[in-house]
C-alpha cells in the first residue's frame, strides 16, 4: 500500500484536474479507470480518492468562476445566471433530486458548477447530491471499467471511445445553453430566446 501512494495521490490529482477546469472534460471516471488498470490498483481505494478530488475539483471550480466570469461575461448574463442559480436554490428538495439525477450520468457536470458558481450559490447546496451521485455512478464505472477492460490498450479505447466524444459533445451543448440562453425570459415571460452577446 505504501508502495502505491504516489500512485493514489496521482488518481486523486488527476481527479481533481479532470473536475477544477471551467469546461466540458471528458469525466473524471475516465483517468481513475485509467489508472486503476495500468497500476492494478485497489479498486475502493481508487473510487473514494478519485471522487474526493472530484468533490475538491468542483468546489475550487465554484470559488473561482464568480471571478473569471465577471471578468469574461457582461453583466446581463451574469445575472440571467445568477437568477437561474437562484431558481435552484428555491427548489429544495427538488433541486437536489435534479443535481442526483444529473450526476448519475456519465456526463461531465462542469455546467451545473458553472451555474451554481457564477450565481454564488453556497457549495453546500450542491456538493452533498453531487456526492451521492458522483460516488455511485463512479462505482458502478469505475467497476465495469476493472472487469470489462483487459489491457490498457483496451481501456484507452474505451475511454477515448465515440462514447466519450458523445458525452462531450453533450457537456459542450449544455454549456451552451447556459451561456446563450436568455433563463430570465424564458422561466418568467416562457419566451425562448438566444443571446451571444455575452462577453465583455
Amino acid at each position: 500500500m505504501s508502495d502505491m501512494l504516489w500512485q493514489y495521490i496521482l488518481v486523486f490529482v488527476g481527479a481533481f484536474l479532470f473536475d477544477v477546469v471551467p469546461f466540458p472534460f471528458p469525466p473524471a471516471f475516465t483517468i481513475m479507470v485509467f489508472l486503476q488498470i495500468v497500476f492494478k490498483l485497489n479498486v475502493w481505494i481508487v473510487i473514494l480518492v478519485g471522487v474526493a478530488g472530484s468533490i475538491l475539483g468542483r468546489y475550487v471550480l465554484t470559488l473561482y468562476i464568480p471571478k473569471i466570469a465577471g471578468n469574461i461575461f457582461n453583466p446581463d448574463k451574469n445575472e440571467d445566471v445568477h437568477y437561474l442559480g437562484t431558481i435552484l436554490k428555491e427548489k429544495g428538495w427538488k433541486s437536489q433530486l435534479v443535481i442526483i439525477a444529473y450526476s448519475l450520468l456519465p456526463l461531465p457536470t462542469t455546467p451545473l458548477f458553472i451555474a451554481a458558481g457564477m450565481a454564488k450559490l453556497r457549495p453546500i447546496y450542491i456538493i452533498p447530491a453531487f456526492f451521492v451521485g458522483k460516488f455511485t455512478s463512479d462505482t458502478v464505472l469505475v467497476f465495469l471499467g476493472k472487469y470489462g477492460t483487459e489491457n490498457t490498450e483496451k481501456m484507452l479505447q474505451g475511454a477515448f471511445s465515440w462514447q466519450s466524444f458523445i458525452s462531450l459533445a453533450i457537456g459542450i451543448l449544455l454549456l451552451s445553453a447556459l451561456l446563450f440562453i436568455d433563463w430570465r425570459s424564458l422561466i418568467q415571460k416562457k419566451e425562448f430566446s438566444l443571446n451571444f452577446r455575452i462577453w465583455k
